[in-house]
């Protein structure tokens, strides 16, 4: 017949054993999403020509118009007239809004995710 500290060493087993698959699969979840972002941004810049690509993702890093101009050899009024182009496909008023818009459309869930994993995680604490 089994002891009790046979059971509990059973027990503690099977619970390392659960707790591995969970990590694993939360491994194979952020590849998920990370995949589900990269084909998010992909379908957003889609909009875009590619010179309003380049523009908008110096906009993302903060650039001016006047940095761009620098950096793309572009006149400053092609920069200018491909921003509109951008607000005007995207249907904002401003960069900012934009950025905004791009950043709420192709971000995932996972911050939400690591909190509430962070959540879970104290509760054990505590009520251990």
């Amino acid at each position: 017949m089994m002891d009790q500290s046979e059971k509990l060493l059973m027990g503690i087993e099977h619970i390392l054993s659960v707790a591995s698959d969970l990590v694993q699969e939360v491994d194979r979840l952020k590849r998920v999403e990370e995949e589900c972002q990269m084909l998010k941004e992909k379908l957003f810049l889609k909009q875009l020509t590619s010179s309003e690509q380049d523009v908008f993702a110096l906009a993302l890093d903060g650039y001016s118009i006047t940095e761009m101009q620098d950096i793309l050899f572009k006149e400053e009024s092609t920069i200018k007239n491909q921003r509109r182009s951008i607000l005007q496909k995207l249907n904002v008023s401003s960069m900012k809004e934009a950025i905004d818009f791009y950043k709420k459309t192709t971000q995932t869930s996972s911050q939400n995710f690591t909190n509430y994993h962070q959540e879970i995680f104290q509760k054990l604490i505590k009520n251990s």
